[in-house]
């Protein structure tokens, strides 16, 4: 018996990459999973691993509040983690409108659909370093003010402001995590610079970066992640009403990037700088102290060894 042995909960963006090794752990501890779908992409983890045959696919959109109310009433769901966002900076900028509607308006239909129901025991909510905005004062520590400037940057803003609001205005067992870049098995966003590396290594191609390559970010092991979102739902009392960092610890540029996964691959990759990106934070990594210290949770991956999980996936999809 697990903690959630015949639990029952609901994973927004679940056939996301994040919310596919979520439901993955949930799955192997026993719990009944529920994840609100809109599409299929056969090259998902979430299909790749077939987690589709173990979890209930549920159509529906987080924008849609009264489908959100309907689903959670009649899988009388215990326990919600919401994943669903419109993730990518660059969408973010040329579709602000479409970022804001997803990521805030979503928010808060879950969050409202989630405020009727008094048998709702756990409610983590996404958030994302690029929260804080630009700071010159690193790394991150969760007292900081949240000042995402940029589309994308402000919607998870927003949705950290809106998710503490509810916990603490209605008393709801809310959370919100605050992760850095996220990689492993999964992600289908080809354009972030891990895939987009071990796809060029795969196939002999020049890798081009859109920055300058110098900008530096803080990467976390999808697996660590996952395992995060559960400990923290599990001990929600110690929790509710704050948000937590969630940080590997391991600070490096873009080109220090594809330069081990060069090595991990034992092939050189190419690349072109093509310094077009805007609106990037120059800088970003976090303290993860309040976590490890409320709950217990540190990273258990180094980059080196999240890798290692990562590429065979790469290589069984697209090889």
């Amino acid at each position: 018996m697990t903690y959630w042995t015949d639990k029952r909960v609901l994973v927004t963006g679940g056939t996301g990459m994040v919310g596919s090794h979520v439901i993955e752990k949930l799955i192997n501890s026993e719990a009944e999973v529920v994840t609100l779908t809109r599409s299929h992409d056969p090259k998902a983890y979430f299909f790749t691993e077939r987690l589709s045959d173990r979890a209930i696919l549920a159509n529906g959109d987080i924008r849609d509040y009264r489908r959100i109310v309907e689903i959670i009433g009649k899988y009388e769901i215990e326990h919600i983690f919401h994943l669903a966002a419109q993730p990518i900076v660059t969408t973010a900028l040329w579709d602000p409108f479409g970022t804001f509607q997803t990521n805030v308006s979503g928010t808060v239909s879950i969050l409202e659909a989630a405020r009727a129901r008094s048998d709702i025991k756990s409610i983590v909510v996404a958030s994302s370093d690029k929260a804080y905005g630009q700071s010159r004062k690193l790394p991150y520590v969760e007292e900081m003010p949240l000042c995402g400037g940029a589309p994308y940057e402000a919607s998870k803003s927003c949705t950290d402001i809106m998710s503490t609001c509810y916990a603490k205005t209605y008393g709801m067992p809310i959370a919100v995590t605050r992760f850095g870049n996220i990689y492993g098995p999964g992600d289908l966003n080809l354009g972030r610079i891990i895939p987009g590396s071990i796809l060029a290594g795969m196939n002999g191609e020049t890798l081009k970066i859109r920055s300058n390559g110098k900008m530096i970010r803080e990467y976390l092991y999808v697996g660590d992640v996952a395992e995060g979102y559960l400990q923290l739902a599990e001990r929600i009392k110690l929790a509710a009403g704050e948000a937590f960092n969630f940080g590997s610890g391991e600070k490096l540029s873009v080109l220090e990037v594809v330069d081990l996964i060069s090595k991990v691959m034992g092939k050189k990759i190419d690349t072109k700088i093509l310094n077009i990106a805007c609106n990037e934070i120059p800088e970003q990594y976090l303290s993860s102290e309040k976590i490890a210290k409320r709950i217990g949770w540190t990273a258990k991956h180094s980059f080196d060894e999240g890798l290692k999980k990562t590429i065979p996936w790469y290589k069984k999809i697209f090889g």
